[in-house]
């Protein structure tokens, strides 16, 4: 059974947070604000909170800028999940995700689809790894956001969780390149 171990240190991540809307600001960006609440509860540190522009070029850049940080370890968007024409938040991050976890976005929608039913299909949650950084789209809505790191991302990030998380895979996610270098 999952659990988190006490006797193991906890090593705080530093995590970006990245809200793609046309219409939010950082007064208005519930979800924004809701994640990085979540984030520093549970004390990990809030490395940067963003607002950016529903645009694929505009994300695929920031995610790059990200990635290229050593100084975050783990980037979360909300916003641009979803299937209408403006919504690229997932073909963004494909194009800038050298790995995707296909469990974080199934975990996700079965979760979501507990409180939401059939309507969990249109979110398009999704995760992987891009140059040894952690990415992970959410819904931009706060019940998604709650849903995400509350259910899964808080303890994939926790590194007591047990029997594995995702904070002891760091040193080791960037060992393909090594291998080539």
């Amino acid at each position: 059974m999952a659990r988190i171990d006490e006797s193991l240190p906890f090593l705080p991540v530093n995590i970006a947070v990245l809200t793609v809307s046309d219409s939010r600001t950082l007064e208005d960006d519930k979800s924004g604000r809701v994640l990085c609440e979540m984030i520093e509860a549970d004390n990990h540190k809030v490395a940067s909170r963003e607002i950016i522009r529903d645009d694929y070029d505009v994300i695929v850049a920031k995610l790059r800028g990200y990635s290229a940080d050593p100084g975050i370890d783990v980037v979360i968007t909300t916003g641009g999940t979803g299937v209408t024409g403006r919504d690229t938040t997932p073909e963004a991050m494909k194009a800038v995700l050298e790995k995707e976890i296909e469990g974080f976005g199934e975990l996700f929608r079965w979760l979501s689809y507990q409180k939401i039913g059939t309507s969990t299909i249109q979110s398009r949650a999704l995760g992987g790894v891009a140059d040894g950084t952690y990415m992970f789209a959410l819904p931009g809505s706060p019940g998604a956001c709650k849903d995400g790191w509350g259910d899964i991302l808080k303890f994939q990030l926790d590194s007591r969780h047990r029997p594995c998380n995702l904070v002891e895979l760091m040193p080791r996610l960037k060992e393909h390149l090594k291998a080539t270098g």
